[in-house]
């Protein structure tokens, strides 16, 4: 069984940092894809960045220079840093990753049960 554990989350003051992580477990035969989503009150999930798996990465323009995706790829996780937090990042982070399990043919998306990132001014 595949699954995706998020954890870092956390309450911070306006400003502070917070480095989430999301590692993959269970019978894995490759992980093309890693992301971050997050989801706020009210509104939709909103994708955040991606980590392919030869090391490229992609970013909403929102998100360009606060928040940094890496991946560690023996360890099947992946991490957000997020830096210069404000209130309006307020949401549950969401993990997502596009893994070919083992025995199987397909690769298909997985996702985490999120994590809770509160940020107060």
């Amino acid at each position: 069984q595949v699954q995706l554990v998020e954890s870092g989350g956390g309450s911070v003051q306006t400003g502070g940092s917070l480095r989430l992580s999301c590692a993959a477990s269970g019978a894995i035969t490759s992980i093309s894809a890693m992301a971050w989503y997050r989801q706020a009150p009210g509104k939709q999930r909103e994708w955040l960045a991606s980590a392919i798996s030869m090391g490229n990465t992609n970013y909403a323009d929102s998100m360009k220079g606060r928040f940094t995706i890496s991946r560690d790829n023996a360890k099947n996780t992946v991490y957000l840093q997020m830096n210069s937090l404000e209130p309006e990042d307020t949401a549950v982070y969401y993990c997502n990753a596009a893994i070919k399990p083992t025995g199987s043919p397909f690769t298909r998306a997985y996702w985490g049960q999120g994590t809770q990132v509160t940020v107060s001014s």
